[in-house]
């Protein structure tokens, strides 16, 4: 069973990533900020995280630096609702393998999470 980390300040998010990936049999857990995050990371390995942008603390770029840095192998999708052409190539060029603009269906995310987990 592949385990998603879904980190992200919005409790709708967090809970509406967990319903659509749970019913795909994905074990899902969820933070509630970027340092929540990271401290579930150094307990417990994931195959994937979703990662939202804009967060108050620490926002999804500094997340995915360390991320990228201490967990190479765990796959990072990047979920935001405030996308530029920019910061979608500058998450990619860090290390994330999707980039999913809220607000998203839950085949989308289904669909961006398969992909990432194939690679």
């Amino acid at each position: 069973m592949k385990k998603i980390l879904v980190i992200d300040d919005e409790a709708i998010v967090r809970m509406s990533c967990e319903r659509a990936l749970a019913s795909e049999g994905c074990e899902v857990k969820t933070a509630e900020s970027g340092n929540v995050g990271i401290n579930m990371l150094e307990n417990e390995p994931f195959n994937l995280i979703l990662l939202d942008m804009k967060m108050p603390g620490m926002d999804g770029l500094e997340v995915l630096k360390i991320v990228k840095k201490r967990w190479a192998e765990t796959k990072v999708i990047i979920v935001t609702g405030y996308s530029t052409d920019q910061t979608a190539a500058e998450t990619l060029k860090l290390g994330a393998c999707d980039f999913i603009e809220k607000p998203f269906t839950p085949d989308t995310l289904a669909a961006s999470v398969a992909e990432a987990l194939k690679k």
